[in-house]
């Protein structure tokens, strides 16, 4: 070895007398250390004695720019006299004692550890070997090991690994000896090869021979032996060892002895030590058999409820919780197959297409009109692999922010990186002939307005009408019984009766958004609308009466719930209720007859109209919710065509939700509150005797419901949006849910909307959804479900209010089928769980995922928009397709008429940029809707805001592009059982016929050089809190994937960010903090970025709303509201205000008013980038410096992802980067 030369760093006294002595040491290396050992000893000696007495010299030895450690190693390795040797040992020991990771760090570097390991060997060839030398050495290796990522492989290769097990072996009752050799071997068996060359060599039962029952001696020793043994039962070979050697119920038995005798909990360690054991040993089948079989999950069961008093015993109930869950059998959900209830044909299966996943095709091939095919292949299998995903999964500790880094790495994986892609094609690839059919679409741009009378005419133009459609009986569902006539509140009574409109008070204020002047008083005619004469109000009012008409044509056999003849032949006009509740409006009160417990028709009959019975007078809710009709809804509903043909309305759905005027801040969780709930989900193996287990609805079932014994709650899901597939009472007031998946799907869990009834008031109520599929969800952080009480609206308070106790989401015993799980193995279903009591007797309540949103109520909202029309407002209503399931797909095209029908007012109506909105691609969204619904209202109101927005934009609207999904209850998919918005690239006419329109409008404006503006997609987040936007950019892309581009390529306009920006300082609710402009692999054919690649539009965004709440702004701290939700949708009307006045300020000359209304919106001032179309935001920071977030979009499979990079590095990229953009 060639001898290191001394080296002392600058500012330390080169006549130091440690340093001398090194200098000295450094001499003797080489032939002297062997040939004078005296000396060896003695300089070693005095070495050790100067830094045992004085801590500079460690200093000064360890100090950087010195050679101090190198020499000692080269006279460690040169050396062969014991004592020298122990001598430099012990220096070793006292340098590397203190110091921290850095001076082991320095050691490692050094090759320290490979001497110590040469050592071992040599040492174990001595005879006999000293003992004291091998405590050093072992001593020192436990200690700068977990630095040495090589170490045990090392020791393998030298054969030290071996020299250790054998040192254990001989010595297991010196304990003196052993804890080291147990420290070293804990690092060794980090290596899995180590760990089952271990488990050959028998380590694993001679730590069963260390390993005993309670004793206060020797308790270091045995927590060393619990760690080692708990690294090596990671090794799947080890664990089935320990199984066969029967050492499961060996483990529990300590534990349970440890836990009976550490009264005073101060052997945690060891306590959890043992877990860890049998957490490591249960990641196997064997072991987890073993552990039933050996009662283990009663012996944690008792030990951890003993321990949840005590808080600092919070990790022991924890891992105990883990173990007892991962070792609960695994079960298959209580259903005959986990595909759909519902199936509905499809003109033809797509090869590889998810339902031709679902389904093989019938013999003779498949035609356009088939039958469908028979199943093949979907039902749930239970996973029997020893692969046990997320091992430390939903503890009591995790945080959204643990779930994202987690994450991180993937979403990275994610990005975009091939610059081809990134870079817009407009480019149609569609010939323009094929295009030209659309032009029918777009009206506006070549009418001539010739025929229009500007004071009187209205351009409105209706879709199908409800009488073209199939009609069929529709049934309002109720409780078997209701209480007697409730009175009004006399604040209801005193302006309800007809005709009194005028001279009674004032009904309760209109619902305004914030800072947004918008009317919703229907009671006022519009500001520029003519007053409706006489005869108009009759024919209103005959319209009235003919809307209260019921369905014509026979209905459903009898007893099925549908209207029948009544007593002396005469039709029932009103809508019947399904408890044989006979509904109608009175003097503008909605008054309701019970007609006798029975079901349907047969009650009604027996009973008689004349017999007397309890009515209920119900507020009408067209006073509070102008837009809102009960009686319209219903006839929307009778047009409405679902695959199960549904013929109820919800009670929601029928009188509407006002918003409630308090607020509801986000639910804080209870501590513990999840852990309790796997403990009573845990009961149920521990005392199956207490479990009813009794199916009390079940839509597989041909009778349904199948249960009605006054003891159990009644549910009812079959209605417009409904889903709720089974319900199981477990408990007296606990019940387990099963939600439906999407149709011609085996999967999407998620959405809910089910009617309860038959409850007890004050009872504590658990509702327990078994087979959600997400990894996290909101209700872990705040959300609550949404609830809506009939009794409630009955008493004047018609609206869905946030519910629910002790509410948390975590990982159940089902098993996911891989079918259903993309292919991965091993998955396990979710388990949202809430509780609730009710508060009044005979109520019926409906429960929500989110605010419900209809098809049927988007069709009354739209005809009632109509009614908001002026003269002055172009309103044009087009079924732009009509879907799978025969409902029309409604086109709404909004602008301000031409001030008359000259070139000039006819050219500038033509001229204007268009805007084009979609919503509700995803069914389970329905927070798209209540935005979409804010937008709507904003665009045909009257403020000077909507009156210059129309003058400003064309809006192309698609309010809701999955009407399927959304009437038959879905989450995500149309019927074809796809995610829509992952067809935008190549979208099947047959298959996805609003994507392929809304498609095919968008090529068609690109054709004729007319891209919109803006495109904006609205959605829904489950596991985000604001509202916020996804755009694209190719700089912002390429920034986060660190690929090589030039300058060229990231050469772009910052324009995208405008809108966002302006969004921040205007709404409330929108983070512009969450945003992200990165194009990712997985979301190449979404909507957003189709539209941004291949039509060219620059301000393609997807708006997400979050389902939960708001961490920012306003609305902290509170879960959001349809009131929030609308008020957003008109926020973003009013940023399009601000993003025309920033990209063409030149137009402003033109309409002066625009200026005016916007003046008071933002402080701000603009200044001209270089480009003279450009703009940019001045504020007292940085423009657009938000950090990007590359999460997710809109609520996909992929989990939600935030950066977790160096904001600062992010910050400074950015601005270098915005500032070459500028330049």
């Amino acid at each position: 070895m060639n001898k290191p030369k001394m080296a002392t760093e600058k500012g330390v006294p080169s006549n130091s007398r440690v340093l001398m002595l090194l200098s000295q040491l450094e001499r003797m290396n080489g032939d002297t250390m062997l040939v004078d050992a005296d000396m060896g000893r003695q300089v070693t000696s005095k070495i050790l004695h100067l830094i045992q007495t004085q801590e500079k010299t460690r200093k000064e030895v360890m100090s950087k720019g010195s050679s101090g450690m190198e020499v000692i190693l080269a006279s460690l390795e040169n050396t062969r006299d014991l004592q020298t040797i122990l001598n430099i040992l012990y220096i070793l020991n006292e340098l590397l004692t203190v110091g921290g990771g850095r001076r082991v760090g320095v050691f490692v570097s050094k090759g320290g550890t490979g001497v110590l390991l040469q050592l071992v060997l040599s040492a174990s060839k001595d005879t006999p070997p000293s003992e004291e030398l091998l405590l050093q050495l072992h001593s020192l290796l436990a200690k700068v090991g977990p630095k040495d990522r090589k170490l045990g492989v090392k020791a393998r290769l030298n054969g030290a690994l071996n020299v250790t097990v054998t040192l254990l072996k001989q010595n297991l009752q010196n304990n003196k000896l052993l804890l080291p050799c147990l420290q070293v071997l804990r690092v060794y068996s980090a290596n899995s090869v180590n760990a089952i060359s271990l488990g050959k060599n028998g380590v694993v039962d001679l730590m069963f021979k260390i390993i005993g029952p309670y004793s206060k001696k020797n308790t270091t020793l045995l927590k060393v032996s619990l760690d080692t043994l708990g690294v090596l039962l990671k090794s799947k070979t080890n664990a089935r060892r320990a199984v066969d050697r029967g050492h499961v119920p060996v483990l529990l038995a300590v534990y349970q002895d440890w836990h009976r005798n550490d009264t005073r909990h101060r052997h945690m360690l060891i306590r959890k030590g043992l877990l860890t054991c049998l957490k490591n040993v249960t990641n196997i089948k064997l072991g987890r058999k073993a552990f039933v079989d050996a009662d283990g999950m009663r012996v944690l069961y008792n030990t951890s409820t003993e321990c949840l008093p005590v808080r600092t015993l919070d990790p022991l109930v924890n891992t105990s919780s883990l173990i007892m869950r991962k070792c609960f059998p695994k079960n298959r959900l209580p259903l005959p197959t986990i595909k759909s209830v519902y199936q509905h044909l499809l003109p033809h299966l797509s090869a590889g297409g998810p339902v031709a996943l679902l389904y093989s095709q019938a013999p003779g091939g498949a035609s356009r009109k088939q039958v469908y095919v028979k199943p093949s292949r979907v039902d749930d299998v239970v996973d029997e692999s020893d692969d046990n995903e997320e091992a430390e999964g939903d503890t009591e500790n995790d945080t959204e922010n643990e779930e994202d880094e987690k994450d991180h790495h993937a979403a990275n994986d994610d990005i975009e990186t091939d610059l081809n892609k990134l870079r817009p094609r407009e480019n149609t690839r569609r010939p323009f002939d094929e295009l030209r059919v659309y032009e029918r679409f777009f009206l506006e741009l070549s009418e001539d307005f010739q025929g229009f009378n500007f004071e009187t005419q209205k351009t409105g133009v209706t879709g199908t009408q409800a009488s073209n459609k199939t009609q069929r009986p529709i049934i309002l569902p109720t409780a078997q019984a209701l209480p007697p006539k409730r009175p009004i509140p006399a604040r209801a009574e005193s302006h309800l009766a007809k005709g009194e409109h005028a001279s009674s008070p004032a009904p309760p204020p209109p619902l305004e958004l914030d800072s947004i002047l918008i009317s919703k008083d229907q009671d006022c005619p519009p500001r520029h609308a003519p007053r409706p004469t006489p005869e108009a109000g009759l024919e209103q009012e005959l319209a009235q009466k003919m809307e209260r008409v019921s369905l014509e044509g026979a209905g459903p056999p009898s007893g099925a719930g549908g209207l029948g003849e009544v007593a002396g032949g005469r039709q029932v006009q009103p809508p019947l209720l399904a408890g044989g509740m006979v509904g109608g409006v009175v003097g503008g009160v909605a008054s309701w007859r019970a007609a006798g417990g029975g079901g349907g028709v047969e009650g009604l009959g027996e009973e008689g109209p004349e017999e007397e019975g309890a009515v209920l007078e119900v507020p009408d809710t067209a006073l509070l919710l102008p837009l809102h009709d009960p009686d319209l809804y219903v006839e929307m509903v009778k047009s409405t065509s679902s695959v199960p043909q549904f013929s109820e309305v919800a009670y929601p759905d029928y009188f509407g939700h006002v918003a409630p005027t308090f607020r509801e801040p986000i639910l804080e969780r209870v501590y513990g509150v999840q852990r309790s709930k796997i403990f009573q989900d845990i009961e149920r193996m521990i005392h199956p005797n207490d479990i009813l287990d009794k199916v009390v609805y079940d839509l597989d079932a041909p009778s349904c419901p199948v249960l009605d014994d006054g003891e159990s709650l009644k549910f009812n899901s079959q209605f417009e949006s409904g889903n709720l597939r089974k319900a199981i009472q477990v408990r007296k007031f606990e019940y387990d849910l099963v939600l439906n998946s999407d149709i011609n799907s085996n999967h999407y869990h998620q959405w809910f909307y089910f009617e309860v009834s038959g409850m007890r008031v004050g009872a504590p109520y658990r509702f327990n959804i078994i087979n959600c599929e997400k990894s996290n969800s909101q209700f872990n952080y705040g959300m609550q479900v949404l609830m809506y009480s009939v009794q409630e609206a009955i008493s004047g308070s018609p609206r869905w209010v946030r519910t629910g106790t002790d509410i948390c989401y975590y990982k159940n015993h089902f098993s996911r089928s891989s079918l259903a799980a993309g292919g991965q193995k091993g998955r396990s279903y979710y388990t949202t769980t809430f509780s609730t009591a009710f508060s009044h007797r005979d109520d019926v309540c409906y429960f929500a995922y989110h605010y419900p949103y209809t098809y049927s109520t988007l069709k009354m909202h739209l005809a009632k928009l109509e009614a908001l029309q002026t003269p002055q407002i172009y309103l044009r209503q087009d079924v732009l397709c009509e879907t799978l399931g025969g409902n029309p797909c409604p086109l709404l095209t909004i602008t301000a008429m031409p001030e008359s029908t000259s070139n000039e007012h006819i050219c500038q109506l033509r001229n204007r940029p268009l805007v084009f909105l979609s919503s509700r691609v995803h069914p389970g969204e329905t927070n798209a809707s209540w935005v979409m619904k804010g937008t709507l209202e904003f665009l045909m109101g009257t403020s000077p805001q909507a009156h210059s927005l129309r003058e400003t934009y064309i809006f192309k609207i698609v309010p809701m592009l999955n009407p399927d999904g959304v009437i038959n209850g879905n989450h995500r998919c149309s019927l074809s059982g796809e995610d829509l918005n992952r067809q935008w690239q190549s979208p099947v006419p047959d298959l996805h016929p609003t994507i392929y329109h809304t498609k095919s409008l968008l090529q068609y404006l690109a054709a004729i050089q007319r891209a919109p503006l803006v495109f904006c997609d609205y959605h829904g987040h489950s596991r985000k809190k604001n509202v916020f936007m996804y755009g694209c950019s190719v700089k912002e892309t390429v920034w986060q994937s660190n690929i090589n581009a030039t300058s060229c390529d990231l050469h772009e306009d910052l324009g995208y960010r405008t809108l966002p920006k302006i969004l921040s300082q205007t709404a409330p609710a929108f983070s512009m903090a969450s945003c992200s402009f990165v194009v990712e692999r997985s979301k190449e054919a979404t909507a957003r970025v189709v539209v941004w690649r291949e039509i060219g539009v620059q301000r393609s965004y997807t708006m997400e709303s979050t389902l939960c709440g708001c961490d920012q702004g306003k609305y902290k701290g509170l879960q959001i509201g349809t009131r929030e939700l609308e008020e957003m949708g008109a926020q973003f009307c009013v940023a399009l205000l601000r993003l025309k006045r920033l990209t063409s300020p030149l137009e402003l000359r033109h309409h002066p008013h625009l200026l005016d209304v916007e003046g008071d919106m933002i402080e701000t001032r603009v200044k001209v980038a270089s480009s003279p179309t450009t703009y940019v935001l001045e504020e007292d920071e940085p423009a657009f410096l938000e950090e990007v977030d590359y999460s997710a979009e809109s609520n996909d499979e992929d989990p939600d992802n935030d950066p977790d990079n160096d904001p600062q590095d992010s910050l400074v990229r950015s601005e270098a980067n915005h500032r070459d953009s500028l330049t």
